[in-house]
């Protein structure tokens, strides 16, 4: 122990920990803080016989660091040394040193907010960020500051910053390790853009294993990529030589085992990547980023990173939590690279160009900022908390995403508005929503809440012993396998493969996994064996777990949906295609139509029974621009989902016109009936505002505005706008007039003038600035002055004709043309239409609409 490099720590560390109740440790990977500093720490007086709680973010770190510490003092877990998972416990009276996953922390807080066995509060790993150690270290600060001022609490960690945390915890002291570390060569080899990730990483082990001596830690996204590796690097699928085991295969270069290592394997499947290799051979660990820290792999030499690490992330928007693979970032690059230089000198192969590495992000961002906050609200209320504010946090919850979890809860039934009885009404919770009976059941259960809320209702329903098969399928990575693209989404199919009928490539591990999480959440809900095959009933526990995500198929579409929230999904799946309702349990989250992974049918009865009370039933008034007509319906509505609808013709006769209102100022004006009698009346009417503002204004553009106002009353009892077009647009103009105007129209914006031949010419009211009469010339001999309108203040423009009814001259100077003009139109007109009239003195001639006057 003496050669570890945190053993010049330890001194200051008792010091500070003596003068204060709290402490930051800062030091790097291999240093030894995880095993050697609760020991050092362990006879502390003020630790007074209590036990020390440490935490790890893993619970294969868990169970590897208590084993360990176990074996430095000689005993079995359980004994000084013990640990705490889920579903795993090896503690025992004489237990001094718990390491826990942060969750159990979470239930210890809940169950005795004073840890009152508890001296030490140690957060192992802290730089991780993860939301469990943030709600694990707002929790224990507060229960130090209101009823445990002496307890303990010491954050450890590789790479963040110390400062904040030290201020967050009071301004303690940081006790730093500058570690020890050997040399790292380090190697950059530049994928090709063509190249996958997996071809990549086993060409470099290819490299490493040629040109390096020890084993190699490779470093992979996912299981999935872990397990395409191994395929192409093994040769013989079990191993023959003694050694063998699940999980271990011999591969294509010889003398090697392949030993992946991930968060889902088995205890005894990781235990063999973590052991030395036997003599004589050498291993390939391929990893996730589990093994970054807190991890000892024994004889690693050779890094390869791939480059990639996957994180779960939360959208708010879509309520839904995916995995994403993202570039592994500075501090996460360091560490890995680190692994290689723990026992001696070491190799690191990266797999992108030294360009790139310039690039890296610092670091993640803290899972808090970016994850499901659902969880943690939900034990925040069942630690009687009822705003976050309330606890000091390093990084506080964003507000939006904490509200939609709270959201969440309250339609769960796990959240209410209403006060609990006094007796149960924790002393730190305020006014607002509280924990109902149910949440505080499903807060006990380690699942997310949806699922545990399914778990419970299902009781009641008859259902358990599937919600128990459910649950475990939820909570584990897919069962089924394919070679092209993912999977068929049928949650059906899982439960067949449960049951021993495979439907194709199914992940055995997996399998496994599932059938004992489903086992150990019958035993939770006390079924002492499993109930009879349900019939159905899939899709119905999934819409308990998931009631924003019941989704409706689109009419006369296969394979595409609407969901509650309104946003759409789709699925290619045959089975699941053509149902009327199904509920998605895990979608994409795209903006515009989210895939479906995982889903299965439900039932309209089933939903209206289990929904009915937040189905709607509601009017709806709109504009169908098919049909151009007023729609009034009867709906059955849960949410976006229009359940069922009726037409409803009794509705408000206000609301009806309201609507073809809005439908016919869409179309426009112009798409009105107009009649050249209306079009007329508009004409002379906009003449007339135009010269005297007292006059109303019937521009299209002023119509538009005042559509309700004038066009409106004669709409009663109207739906469609070819209705409206048959109405008689002209006489809803003249509504539009007082008395007075309606009297003076005709006198100030005569539809027609008498002309000197007796014929009476229209007047075109078309420019308002200026009204045209035209007219053939003949039929003006005679008149000297210009005709007038608006009582004679506005002359008219006459359009002059020729015989053939051509425009020969322009003029408001009628008397001007005679004097000048008409002799020149005269002289050409006369040879083109000799047999016309063409007096030499047109004021003195008689005007005439023949081609000659009678008397001729």
């Amino acid at each position: 122990m003496s050669d570890l490099p945190i053993e010049p720590l330890l001194p200051p560390l008792r010091d500070a920990l003596r003068h204060n109740t709290a402490a930051v440790l800062h030091a790097p990977p291999g240093a030894g803080k995880t095993t050697r500093v609760p020991l050092a720490l362990l006879d502390e007086p003020w630790l007074a016989g209590r036990r020390i709680v440490m935490l790890e973010p893993r619970r294969l770190a868990t169970r590897a660091a208590a084993r360990r510490m176990a074996e430095m003092v000689g005993e079995s877990v359980g004994q000084t040394v013990g640990y705490r998972i889920h579903r795993d416990t090896r503690v025992g009276p004489q237990t001094r040193i718990e390491v826990v996953t942060e969750g159990i922390l979470t239930r210890m807080l809940q169950s005795d907010p004073a840890l009152e066995e508890a001296g030490l509060v140690i957060f192992d790993e802290f730089h991780e960020r993860s939301i469990h150690a943030d709600l694990g270290l707002a929790l224990s600060l507060q229960s130090k500051s209101l009823v445990r001022p002496d307890l303990r609490i010491l954050v450890m960690s590789a790479t963040l910053e110390g400062e904040p945390i030290a201020a967050l915890l009071g301004g303690v002291p940081i006790i730093t390790s500058t570690g020890r570390s050997f040399p790292v060569e380090t190697h950059y080899l530049a994928r090709r853009a063509e190249l996958r990730l997996e071809a990549a990483v086993a060409a470099a082990v290819q490299t490493a294993v040629a040109d390096e001596e020890g084993d190699i830690l490779v470093f992979l996204p996912g299981a999935g990529e872990i397990r395409r590796v191994q395929d192409l690097l093994e040769e013989v699928p079990p191993l023959p030589s003694g050694r063998g085991g699940q999980g271990v295969r011999s591969s294509g270069l010889l003398g090697f085992d392949l030993c992946p290592l991930h968060g889902n394997l088995s205890q005894g499947q990781q235990d063999l990547a973590l052991r030395p290799s036997p003599r004589g051979r050498r291993k390939i660990v391929l990893a996730t980023s589990i093994a970054e820290t807190s991890l000892t792999i024994e004889g690693v030499r050779v890094v390869i990173d791939g480059g990639f690490s996957r994180v779960p992330r939360f959208s708010p928007r879509t309520g839904m939590t995916r995995l994403e693979t993202v570039r592994v970032t500075r501090a996460s690059a360091d560490q890995r690279r680190g692994r290689a230089g723990r026992l001696g000198p070491g190799v690191c192969y990266r797999l992108w160009a030294a360009l790139e590495d310039h690039h890296l992000l610092p670091r993640h961002t803290p899972e808090i900022l970016e994850a499901d906050l659902a969880p943690l609200a939900l034990q925040l209320a069942a630690a009687g908390i009822n705003d976050p504010k309330e606890l000091a946090w390093l990084d506080p919850p964003p507000a939006a995403a904490y509200a939609e979890a709270v959201s969440l809860l309250t339609r769960l039934s796990a959240l209410s508005t209403q006060h609990p009885a006094p007796s149960t009404q924790h002393p730190a919770l305020g006014s607002g929503l509280t924990i109902t009976p149910h949440g505080r059941r499903m807060a006990e259960l380690s699942l997310h809440p949806r699922l545990a809320h399914m778990l419970i209702r299902s009781e009641a329903l008859g259902l358990a012993d599937l919600a128990s098969e459910i649950a475990a399928i939820l909570g584990e990575r897919d069962l089924l396998r394919s070679e092209e693209g993912p999977p068929n989404p049928d949650l059906r199919l899982r439960l067949d493969v449960l049951k021993g009928n495979d439907t194709g490539l199914v992940d055995r591990e997996a399998l496994r996994r599932v059938r004992e999480e489903a086992r150990y959440w019958r035993m939770a809900l006390h079924l002492t064996s499993p109930l009879p095959s349900e019939r159905g009933g899939q899709g119905l526990l999934l819409a308990l777990a998931f009631p924003d995500r019941i989704a409706q198929r689109r009419s006369g579409q296969a394979g595409r949906f609407l969901l509650r929230n309104g946003q759409g999904a789709m699925l290619d799946s045959p089975s699941l295609a053509l149902a009327d309702y199904l509920v998605a349990a895990e979608l994409d989250g795209q903006k515009r139509e989210s895939r479906v992974f995982l889903a299965a049918p439900i039932t309209l009865e089933e939903i209206e029974e289990q929904f009915g009370d937040q189905i709607e039933n509601e009017t709806v008034v709109d504009w169908d621009e098919t049909a151009a007509s007023v729609i009034a319906r009867r709906r059955v509505r849960l949410g976006a989902m229009v359940l069922r609808e009726v037409p409803w013709r009794e509705a408000d006769p206000e609301w009806v016109r309201g609507v073809l209102l809005e439908g016919l100022a869409r179309a426009g004006v112009a798409a009105l009936g107009w009649s050249d009698e209306a079009r007329g009346l508009q004409g002379r009417l906009r003449f007339l505002h135009r010269h005297d503002s007292a006059w109303p204004d019937l521009s299209d553009e002023s119509l538009a505005r005042t559509l309700a106002e004038w066009l409106g009353p004669h709409l009663t009892g109207l739906w469609k706008r070819d209705e409206v077009r048959r109405l008689d647009l002209a006489a809803a103009l003249l509504a539009r007039l007082t008395w007075r105007q309606r009297v003076a129209l005709d006198e100030l914006a005569p539809t027609h003038l008498t002309v000197p031949s007796g014929s009476r010419i229209a007047i075109d009211y078309g420019n308002p600035e200026a009204p045209v009469l035209a007219v053939r010339l003949q039929e003006m001999f005679g008149l000297s002055e210009t005709p007038c309108v608006a009582g004679g203040r506005v002359p008219l423009t006459i359009h002059l004709l020729s015989p053939a009814r051509r425009p020969v001259q322009v003029t408001r100077d009628l008397a001007g043309f005679w004097r000048t003009t008409y002799f020149e139109v005269k002289k050409d007109l006369k040879g083109r239409y000799p047999k016309h009239y063409w007096p030499d003195d047109p004021l003195q001639a008689v005007a005439t609409r023949r081609v000659k006057p009678r008397k001729w």
